[in-house]
């Protein structure tokens, strides 16, 4: 994370109209098409990242008609058996990998895997759109959703009363929505937001964001975690402070700025042999995903895109 936060900060060249327009680097490359690609890709992995790759895979194919992709999204954990086991071409995966599934991988291959910075995610805790609930600290989101309270708050939280809210919200338990432990966003929110403590029981587990948004909706005093790109007119982004700093929104500005705490990477991961160059197909998917156009992708499905710096000579 402080590398990713420290390339943004040296290497941002975004066009920043507000906190939340943002437009792709001009000096990321404009994608080619080339002769001789052709063929299936299959991807395994995240299912925040799912809805980007069905997107990457609709407009690689307006190059190649003839790609075909078959894309499964059911957790970042799901990436390297698939990628190990020869399921998928295409690990997506919204966190790293953890060091026992590198090391997994390299004992199976001899060496390991190669990871793709796709974009930037920045994770939000929603509430739905009619609570008056602005802000909170990262302390105050781990005494609401952690046993323990590492992150330094002295009180748990269990009502909307115990943050702040007045009149009928006072003695209203807040209704907790999560991922499940297959997720990558489950396993960055219990390391970033819950200072690596455990959650409470009461936490409802869904099987993908867009379950967790839905059930916020839904749920008048409903409160969970999901990528923003997930965000929708039925729930509200709170702002988020790091301890001591000030209450920040999940713009591209203010995760530049290091003002917002919860902002990652999201990769795809490949098999690739060291000092061997990828097959054509799996070449250029990537050389789509990383460029000018696909990055626009990324924008579109409510992402923020990579420098171009971040973006050149992956793999």
């Amino acid at each position: 994370m402080l590398e990713f936060l420290t390339l943004l900060l040296v290497t941002a060249a975004f066009t920043i109209s507000n906190a939340y327009s943002v437009e792709v680097d001009p000096a990321l490359k404009n994608y080619s098409k080339v002769s001789g690609v052709s063929g299936n890709i299959s991807s395994i992995g995240s299912d925040t990242m799912n809805n980007m790759m069905a997107l990457w895979c609709e407009g690689f194919s307006k190059y190649y008609p003839n790609v075909r992709c078959q894309i499964e999204g059911k957790g970042s954990s799901t990436a390297p058996p698939a990628l190990i086991q020869g399921t998928a071409q295409f690990g997506p995966m919204s966190r790293a990998m953890k060091s026992k599934e590198v090391d997994a991988f390299e004992k199976a291959f001899g060496y390991k895997p190669t990871a793709v910075k796709t974009s930037i995610d920045t994770l939000a805790v929603y509430v739905n759109k009619d609570n008056p609930l602005e802000c909170l600290t990262i302390a105050q989101v781990d005494a609401i959703f952690s046993k323990n309270r590492f992150c330094g708050a002295a009180d748990d939280l269990a009502t909307w009363g115990d943050i702040g809210l007045t009149g009928a919200w006072v003695n209203k338990p807040i209704s907790k929505y999560g991922r499940n432990s297959a997720s990558g966003t489950y396993g960055y929110f219990k390391k970033k937001a819950l200072c690596k403590g455990d959650y409470k029981d009461d936490v409802k587990e869904q099987p993908g964001s867009a379950s967790v948004v839905h059930g916020i909706t839904e749920d008048l005093f409903g409160m969970g975690y999901s990528g923003i790109g997930y965000k929708t007119s039925g729930v509200k982004a709170i702002k988020l402070a790091k301890q001591g700093g000030v209450c920040a929104d999940a713009s591209l500005e203010n995760v530049m700025s290091k003002k917002y705490p919860l902002a990652r990477f999201l990769y795809i991961y490949v098999n690739k042999q060291p000092n061997t160059d990828l097959d054509p197909l799996r070449k250029e998917f990537l050389d789509y995903v990383t460029s000018k156009e696909g990055q626009n992708v990324v924008i579109k499905d409510g992402y923020l895109p990579l420098p171009a710096t971040v973006a050149a000579s992956q793999y």
